[in-house]
This record gives C-alpha cells, structure tokens and sequence, in this order.
C-alpha cells in the first residue's frame, strides 16, 4: 500500500469512472472523487465502490479545481496523484509505482512525469508526435500545484526533482464525436481566454520537460504565425510530418478534430473576439 492520496475531478463521467478507480484501488491510502455536478451516475458507481465523494460547485477551471481540493482535502499522505476519470494506470505501471513511491518517500523527488498512450476510436496512436504524451501526476504534498489558468494548465513544482517514468498509463479519448465535439467547444472558449490572458501580461510558470516545450511552441511560435493558417499547417505537421497517417483512419480522424478543426475553432473565436472589441 503506497502513502497516496487520488485524486479525481469528475463531471458526469459514468463510463470511465468504474475503470480508472478499479485500476488505482487497494494500492493508494486513498481515493477522494472531487465532483462538480454530475447528473448521471458517476457519483452513484464511485459510491458503490467505496471511494470518498467530495462535491465543489462552480467548476472555474481545472487549475483552480485541483487546487481547492488540495487545500481542503485534509491530505496527510506523502504523496498527491491527479488522476483523470478517462485514464487508466496499467499493471505494469502499478507495479512501477510501487517501487518508486517508496524509494523516493524521503529524498528530494518531488514529482514524476507519467507516460499516456492515447487510445481513440479502438486504437492506440503511436503517430503524428501524440506518443509518449508526458506530464506530471504525482507530486509530494505541499511541493506542486497547477498553474491557475484558463486552459493548458499543469502542475508547476515548487522545490526538488522530477522523475521520468518508463511504464505507461493509458488515456482513453472518446465516448462519442457529440461529446468530444461538445467538450472541445468548450476548451476552446477556455483557450480563447488563456489567449488574451497571456497577452495581457500575465505570467507563466516555469514547467518541465514537455510541457514547458509545449508552452513555448504555442505561446512563442503557434500564435506568431498567421490566423487560420497556422491551424492548417499544424494538420500537415502532424499528420504528414509526423507520420500520423500510419495511425489509419482513427489517426486521420484524430490528427483532423485535434489539429485542424480545433485550432480553427479556437482561431474563429478569437477573430470574434477582436471583431466585437472593435465594435464597441
């Protein structure tokens, strides 16, 4: 049993729910649902296998979200885990964790960056630069929090060390097109905001390894380049590029929402944004 504290933010999640919790339980201390208003059954199926249920209205952001719960969550473990409700830790991961949360209980580690294989639509995508997807996840209690922003946010350490792992967990992406579609909409509002808050002088923090490349590619170089252009070049990186099409139609379908259609979106709200600025 390692010194863990789980935490999950869910917001009707009943078909993954079950799975991520199974895939944590009898090896962490404790695993604490973190609910912001699910109307179907997650809290119903999180209950039934005897995890704590803890409900915090209004859901601002994830930062924000996440940050409550470790302020108010009473956490006397070691270790904190976020862990998302379409994500699943593989046995040999488990075993993995095993070893390293008790070698590092008491040296400066104060985190580690966890491996995600995506699955989408059946199949895991091995191209188009979505494999390894890398960031941090575990941290110990009082040495990380997530950045307060309004999309792109991640846990931000504030002393010692960071560990790579080797196993990976697995992130499951879709339950529908409607939802992934729906969800997405609102991720780019929330990018769209994240957007102007950037250039309006706020500060970022210092992250490691990928995503601190990712912020820079997207806040340094992304956005330097020009509107509705840049969606359509970032379609060809990866999935020409990057080789994404050996990922066959799913890869396609993935490559398309996710760096097409999406930064699209994203681009045609800021343009609206500007537009009714100007307007006014």
């Amino acid at each position: 049993m390692t010194d863990t504290t789980v935490i999950i933010l869910t917001k009707n999640e009943e078909t993954d729910i079950e799975r991520c919790i199974r895939s944590v339980e009898g090896w962490v201390k404790r695993i604490v649902i973190v609910d912001s208003g699910s109307t179907d059954r997650t809290v119903e199926i999180a209950e039934r296998l005897g995890v704590e249920i803890v409900r915090h209205e209004p859901f601002v952001d994830y930062g924000r979200q996440f940050n409550w719960a470790i302020d108010n969550l009473r956490i006397k473990t070691t270790w904190v885990f976020r862990l998302d409700a379409d994500e699943v830790i593989t046995p040999e991961l488990r075993k993995e964790l095993e070893t390293e949360l008790e070698r590092h209980a008491t040296d400066d580690v104060s985190g580690f960056m966890m491996r995600y294989k995506v699955e989408f639509m059946g199949r895991y995508l091995m191209h188009g630069g979505f494999y390894p997807f890398q960031k941090i996840t575990i941290f110990k209690y009082g040495k990380g929090r997530f950045e307060e922003r309004a999309m792109g946010e991640h846990i931000v350490l504030s002393e010692g060390r960071c560990v790579y792992l080797r196993n990976d967990a697995i992130h499951h992406t879709l339950k529908t097109l409607d939802l992934y579609i729906n969800k997405h909409n609102w991720y780019a509002t929330r990018e769209v905001q994240d957007y102007f808050d950037v250039r309006s002088g706020r500060e970022n923090a210092l992250l490691d390894g990928q995503p601190e490349r990712a912020k820079k590619l997207r806040d340094g170089l992304y956005y330097r380049l020009p509107m509705f252009l840049r969606a359509k070049l970032f379609f060809w990186y990866r999935y020409y590029l990057r080789l994404g099409f050996l990922d066959g139609t799913p890869g396609y379908i993935f490559a398309f929402l996710q760096a097409y259609w999406y930064r699209t979106l994203v681009d045609a709200k800021i343009y609206e944004r500007n537009l009714n600025k100007d307007d006014k």
